[in-house]
């Protein structure tokens, strides 16, 4: 029996020991969220598979990456790309090319990362999940208090309130030059407190030239009057990285010197972003708690698109203004009702330009000329009402429920020549230049999300929950003006998700499951084929199951497993490389994969774990003529409290030093290629309470 299939077993065989199959013990189910409801409630209330990431649990991992933590969640799965960079998955294949962001709403403390139509794929790495208090997982269709981009799932990283008195200091280095300082300081008085986190990383990079530095500012003020409560937050975030391109080659992952290499080395990506909001509470009336939040974002990036012929320089930007308005009705009651509104106006730009001529074929050099290749500005707005009740029907059965109507209008600026020209209005030969301006235009959607689940408690701590939502996606402005090859207009529809989930969680004596069956049908959306042509009106459908269960084998060793099994289809006709695409699997879904963790802790002061990480085999193109034969790698963690204020901690990933793909893909331009997975590599620190 080969070992990941001995993994696959083994979560099998735990699961039905435990009669289903959890995120968290029975301490953990009564863990606070607020992605469901903008407002705190116990995990054991919400209708749905949302995973919950501890502030403790965070600590103790102290990821250098997002991917380090998504490996622990059922049904996510975060491919690296090279420093701060990621493509994600939840319950979905991992995104490439068109369509790969907007897919997922990442947020920090439930407002978006980034505005609606405006979505980065590596937006993620702006968020304090360095001194998160939490992290919250919601895997399929958002609330009804999120719209577009809460397509298949939520990441919404919690900052930490101001509440409690001292500090923290945490300095870690590691391989290839890494060095971490993360520092937290409180101070409160009679009715409100303060909170200044700060964090600041350097990393060589163990491929040539793939560094970066950054560094995340977090400033949190809480007051709490007789009237009102008011929270407000300031965070600041700067990435400098440089960046390594795909190793190409047949399994050039496995070889050290290849995977060291970088054939991008003059690649780079600045970003800076500013966030900052303020959320005020206080009761209206009997039963009745009004919440507002008015928000701002300022954002700014600039990278060299290296993966491009001609490898231009893309420059954008983005500045909105939102309100998230809510009014709460019985709160605590049999039935609780959320009713309210959201506003958000952003001015967005984009600029794309070349300075040198580019190389390779005919073709290419004579239809991507030098220069300006596109300048825009795009003024949108964002309306939505919502309505949200939650209904004790009986003390054992919840029915959840929830709309959202949603307006969205894009005014778009050309700031250049229309048309399939150059800079100058001079056409290009085979036909026109690769890339294409539209006119100056008003584009506009409106959609409808309903979403609907039961909640029954039949025994004691165990529960099952059913799901019927459906989701969408506007299409995002680069979609709509960022053209290219005949293109003139982006006659794009919004694209919709169809999901029912049902799902069992629980716990009894040493164990905690939770298990979920899901199956969701998407419509309208874009993807790329192997050529790199985007191809509009996709369809799929997406089948699996999250598996989570944990065992307390003694009051000092626990065993906790995660495993999704999933299977993403084309449901299309589209005939790509004289293969008919429909009925063939999404390229870069993998069928399973997941994680186990085996935890001692022999003292309250020692704690040590060691993770096994999984990853089945998956195609490499939608033809699914290419694959990659999936990995398996270990990692040790441990940390040593020394005393009440003094302790260390250290690390050690990929403990066998496996050569691994942390990406694998494949296109007709260059054969396989890879992202390649760290070697093994050490880490070391300590904490100071103060």
């Amino acid at each position: 029996m080969n070992i990941r299939v001995s993994y696959v077993a083994s979560l099998l065989i735990t699961a039905a020991f435990a009669g289903g199959v959890c995120y968290a013990d029975e301490a953990t189910i009564e863990e606070v969220v607020s992605s469901a409801s903008r407002s705190d409630k116990p995990l054991s209330t919400q209708s749905g598979n949302l995973a919950l990431m501890t502030g403790e649990e965070l600590s103790f991992v102290k990821s250098t990456h997002f991917s380090e933590l998504a490996v622990r969640v059922p049904g996510v799965n975060f491919s690296r790309n090279n420093g701060q960079e990621y493509l994600a998955s939840i319950r979905s294949p991992i995104f490439t090319g068109a369509g790969a962001c907007g897919a997922f709403l990442m947020a920090q403390d439930g407002i978006a990362l980034r505005s609606a139509g405006f979505c980065n794929v590596n937006e993620l790495f702006e968020a304090f999940t360095e001194q998160a208090e939490r992290i919250e997982i919601t895997k399929g269709p958002g609330s009804a208090l999120y719209g577009s981009n809460a397509l298949h799932g939520m990441i919404n990283v919690i900052t930490p309130p101001a509440n409690k008195d001292g500090g923290n200091l945490s300095i870690e280095a590691g391989a290839y030059d890494f060095i971490r300082f993360n520092v937290s300081q409180g101070v409160t008085g009679k009715d409100q407190g303060f909170r200044a986190m700060a964090s600041i990383t350097h990393d060589g990079g163990y491929r040539d030239q793939s560094g970066f530095d950054q560094q995340k500012i977090n400033l949190r003020h809480d007051y709490r009057g007789d009237v009102w409560t008011i929270s407000s937050n300031l965070a600041l975030t700067n990435l400098d990285q440089e960046t390594a391109g795909f190793i190409t080659g047949l399994d050039a992952f496995k070889d050290e010197n290849i995977s060291k290499s970088n054939p991008n080395p003059e690649a780079f990506r600045k970003a800076k972003s500013l966030r900052y909001w303020s959320r005020f509470s206080r009761e209206i009336a009997e039963g009745i708690r009004w919440q507002f939040t008015p928000y701002v974002r300022a954002l700014d990036m600039e990278f060299l698109m290296h993966f491009l012929p001609g490898q231009p320089l893309e420059e954008n930007s983005q500045t909105s203004i939102g309100i998230q308005n809510g009014f709460y009705f019985n709160e605590g009651s049999d039935l609780e009702v959320i009713a309210g509104f959201d506003f958000e106006y952003t001015r967005g730009s984009l600029k794309q330009t070349q300075d040198k001529p580019t190389e390779g074929s005919l073709f290419l050099r004579t239809t991507i000329p030098s220069g300006k290749q596109y300048d825009y500005d795009v003024d949108s707005i964002m309306a939505a009402a919502f309505l949200q009740g939650d209904w004790a029907i009986s003390e054992r059965l919840h029915l959840l429920g929830g709309v959202r109507l949603e307006y969205m209008q894009y005014d778009y600026t050309n700031n250049m020549l229309s048309g399939r020209t150059d800079e100058n209005g001079v056409a290009c030969g085979f036909g026109g230049c690769r890339y294409s301006r539209p006119e100056s235009r008003k584009d506009d959607f409106t959609a409808f999300s309903p979403k609907v689940g039961l909640l029954y408690n039949y025994s004691v701590n165990h529960d099952v929950y059913l799901n019927v939502s459906k989701s969408f996606r506007a299409p995002q402005a680069t979609e709509l003006y960022r053209l290219q090859r005949a293109q003139q207009v982006a006659d794009l529809s919004k694209v919709s998700l169809k999901s029912i989930e049902l799902g069992f969680r629980g716990s009894q004596d040493i164990v905690s499951y939770n298990i979920s069956f899901y199956a969701m049908k998407k419509d309208d959306y874009i993807f790329r084929d192997s050529s790199f042509f985007n191809v509009d009106n996709g369809k799929s459908d997406h089948i699996g199951a999250d598996v989570m269960v944990k065992v307390d084998l003694s009051d000092h060793l626990s065993i906790r497993g995660n495993v999704s099994f999933a299977r993403h289809r084309y449901r299309f006709d589209l005939i790509s490389g004289g293969v008919n695409l429909n009925g063939n699997d999404v390229d870069t879904a993998p069928r399973h994969f997941g994680s186990m963790q085996v935890t001692w802790k022999p003292t309250d002061r020692i704690k040590a774990e060691l993770e096994w990480v999984h990853m089945g085999a998956y195609y490499l193109d939608p033809e699914n003529l290419h694959e990659y034969e999936g990995h398996d790698y270990l990692n040790l963690r441990a940390e040593f409290q020394v005393t009440d204020r003094y302790g260390f901690f250290l690390r050690v990933t990929n403990l066998i030093n496996t050569r691994y793909a942390e990406r694998a893909d494949w296109t007709t331009f260059t054969d396989e290629r890879y992202f390649p997975g760290k070697p093994r590599s050490l880490y070391a620190g300590v904490n100071v309470r103060f």
